[in-house]
């Protein structure tokens, strides 16, 4: 099975061209957007219009071409939407919505996770703690959930964060696999400690729990995105956790160039690829 993973791709629309243009050069059997897939500029509220004209686009193009086409909203796609988005996916049989969900395409499982450990930034639509022991740091702001029409204050995230199921929780409710050895994983974060997970400033963001997650159970591989600047920190975008290999493409400016993995999971090679 060859798949092409790309993630972070915020809306740009030449960025979506090109991996549709090398998923037809390619034809690998599933393409996956790992996500953090519409734009994030200052109105954030227009991801409505973009999900309904250019991604219902963008998979009516894979829909046709017959390759498979999984992804997720990440953490700067307000969940609001989340309905809308996944409605657009069910409309065609080769798109497949990922997040918190198993899919099976031929001998592999794939599974999705779209939460992150939580961050400074207000938007906390997909935020968790790590695990029990997280601590919340310093925020830039009042925490906010989306709306469709605006946006809903937390009061007091700190304390509202611990009424949710954190992060390592969540992870033990999805849907298991029958066969670890033929499972891909689509985890939005990276995990700690493995040079996935590395901001600009040298801070290490990636969590503790995919980590330990992916230690216990060994998939064949786990795919990120979520930090695009770490393979350029540390040189490093594939990774291995046992007999896990754990890929994170990384992405460029909204202006710069595409990048991808592309993954042959017969032959056990991977490339990572700028446009």
């Amino acid at each position: 099975m060859k798949i092409m993973l790309t993630s972070d791709l915020h809306g740009n629309t030449w960025k979506y061209n090109m991996l549709y243009k090398e998923a037809l050069r390619l034809n690998p059997g599933v393409v996956i957007n790992a996500g953090d897939m519409l734009p994030n500029d200052n109105n954030l509220h227009r991801q409505k219009e973009y999900i309904s004209n250019q991604i219902n686009e963008h998979f009516e193009g894979f829909n046709n071409a017959k390759i498979y086409y999984l992804c997720f909203p990440g953490n700067d796609d307000l969940r609001a939407f989340d309905k809308i988005f996944e409605e657009t996916c069910n409309k065609y049989p080769y798109i497949k919505y990922l997040a918190q969900k198993r899919v099976k395409i031929g001998d592999y499982d794939y599974i999705g996770f779209n939460l992150v450990p939580d961050f400074p930034f207000i938007l906390k639509d997909r935020c968790r703690r790590d695990d029990k022991k997280f601590n919340i740091g310093f925020q830039k702001g009042d925490g906010v959930f989306s709306a469709e029409d605006g946006f809903k204050v937390i009061d007091d995230w700190k304390s509202y964060v611990k009424t949710l199921p954190t992060i390592e929780e969540e992870l033990e409710n999805l849907e298991r696999p029958q066969d670890m050895a033929k499972t891909v994983y689509v985890m939005h974060a990276p995990p700690a400690n493995l040079g996935l997970d590395v901001c600009m400033h040298g801070e290490q963001v990636g969590s503790k729990a995919i980590y330990r997650f992916i230690k216990k159970y060994q998939p064949m591989l786990t795919l990120h995105g979520h930090i695009h600047e770490s393979p350029d920190m540390t040189g490093i975008w594939k990774a291995s956790l046992g007999k896990t290999v754990c890929i994170q493409p990384g992405q460029y400016g909204h202006m710069e160039d595409f990048v991808y993995v592309l993954i042959d999971t017969d032959k056990k090679q991977y490339e990572r690829i700028r446009v």
